[in-house]
């Protein structure tokens, strides 16, 4: 079982196309809304080095952005 957390912004259109991918692939994430939470945007930002969201974190790994070919690979789900 993956690890995954998302910190990201309601506002943000690559936070909802994450949110959806991960949705699609049925793996289960937490969602962190780091315009709520002072807290969790410094661990955001201590863990990416940016204040830019999305931030996904699996398993420990960090990928800055919605980057779906790195989202991919991190999770085991390599092209055929």
């Amino acid at each position: 079982m993956h690890k995954v957390t998302l910190y990201a912004t309601e506002s943000c259109p690559f936070c909802k196309k994450a949110k959806d991918y991960l949705t699609s692939l049925k793996i289960p994430f937490t969602i962190i809304d780091v315009s709520l939470d002072q807290q969790k945007l410094e661990e955001m930002v201590e863990k990416s080095g940016q204040l830019g969201v999305p931030v996904i974190e699996i398993n420990n790994r960090i990928i800055k952005g919605f980057n779906q070919k790195e989202i991919d690979r991190q999770l085991g789900k390599g092209a055929t």
